[in-house]
């Protein structure tokens, strides 16, 4: 058998996140017995503030995980997303770790867990493993860095249309992304009543819709147009320390 083929088709096989589709066969068999595959709703809390993180959660497929800070009025405000480029949870860490944030699923499906310690214990036998994860934790610091500065410079327009392209990369649904207005209000730290009004400028130009728990995109490129270069830049650095992992990076690197 050609071993392009064989590798692909190994590939194939594990959990549909690109992190874990990223490493060696070598580095992935370390991982491949501890690892578990389940269904998590919308929703679910993963970790609460002061959690101890013993496990690590890989979003797979259009799932997505998304960090909540909470604040002293009693609102959480989202930071980012993370959906099968990534993973959240004891990604460098070792020992005892408390969670900073809520972890909550944004959307639900399937997630590929493994405990934090066997982790742990597959890097301490790999340095490329340990590689791997420490490039991740870097492009999740760079969109966390990329997240503070869209949110002090652009506006709520921009910051709109950047959070539904960016849900819409991860999931890979080029049409609709099932978020409400209180989800989107959440993800821009506004009330439910300065989303709707946004989205109802968006509906105006006739770039999307809205249907009972989603949006449903009508034009892509005028959503591009609305939106912030936070999201591309954050895309670009994927690429530069990580290629292959962000979502819309899959095609080039394969």
């Amino acid at each position: 058998m050609d071993a392009r083929i064989s590798k692909t088709t190994e590939v194939d096989t594990r959990p549909l996140n690109n992190l874990l589709r990223r490493l060696s066969a070598a580095d992935y068999a370390l991982l491949a017995p501890h690892v578990t595959v389940d269904k998590a709703a919308a929703s679910e809390l993963l970790y609460s503030p002061g959690d101890d993180v013993q496990v690590v959660h890989f979003p797979c497929g259009p799932s997505l995980a998304t960090f909540l800070v909470p604040n002293e009025d009693g609102r959480d405000v989202e930071t980012i997303l993370v959906g099968r480029e990534g993973a959240v949870g004891g990604i460098v860490s070792e020992g005892f770790l408390p969670a900073y944030t809520r972890i909550c699923v944004k959307f639900g499906g399937p997630f590929a867990r493994i405990h934090v310690g066997k982790l742990e214990a597959a890097k301490q036998r790999s340095a490329s493993l340990r590689n791997i994860f420490a490039r991740y934790a870097d492009c999740m610091l760079a969109q966390i860095f990329q997240s503070t500065a869209c949110n002090a410079i652009h506006s709520i327009e921009q910051r709109t249309a950047k959070w539904i392209l960016a849900a819409m990369e991860r999931t890979g649904d080029d049409s609709s992304v099932p978020l409400t207005h209180e989800q989107l209000a959440t993800l821009l730290g506004v009330g439910r009543s300065y989303a709707s009004r946004v989205l109802q400028s968006f509906k105006a130009e006739g770039v999307l819709d809205t249907r009972r728990g989603s949006i449903l995109v009508r034009n892509r490129d005028g959503l591009r147009l609305r939106a912030c270069l936070c999201n591309d830049a954050v895309k670009m650095h994927f690429e530069e320390v990580l290629r292959g992992v962000y979502p819309t990076e899959e095609r080039e690197a394969s």
